[in-house]
């Protein structure tokens, strides 16, 4: 992280977002609140790979966060039916 110009303790901050965003993905309900954990995800990740780029990294530390942001848009697109948004159409 100190590579990339991050300091030590924001490893602790982004840590326990991703537990919380875990454990909002996996309980049933809260259809919202899920679609802004997979959010997260998805900024973290896009931003490991853009702070990655900017710090001049190895290609192989792009895979971890390109992988881990594949894999959110993947369970993003394929999450159960009643675990999606219902948008309604007010003008019929």
């Amino acid at each position: 992280m100190t590579h990339l110009g991050y300091p030590i303790y924001f490893l602790t901050l982004i840590g326990v977002w991703k537990i919380l965003g875990i454990i909002t993905i996996l309980i049933p309900k809260f259809p919202l609140l899920k679609e802004w954990a997979y959010a997260g995800f998805f900024f973290a990740m896009s931003g490991a790979v853009f702070s990655h780029l900017a710090g001049r990294s190895e290609a192989k530390e792009f895979f971890g966060p390109i992988l881990l942001l594949i894999l959110t848009a993947v369970s993003w697109y394929f999450r159960p039916m009643d675990r999606k948004m219902i948008s309604v159409n007010f003008n019929k």
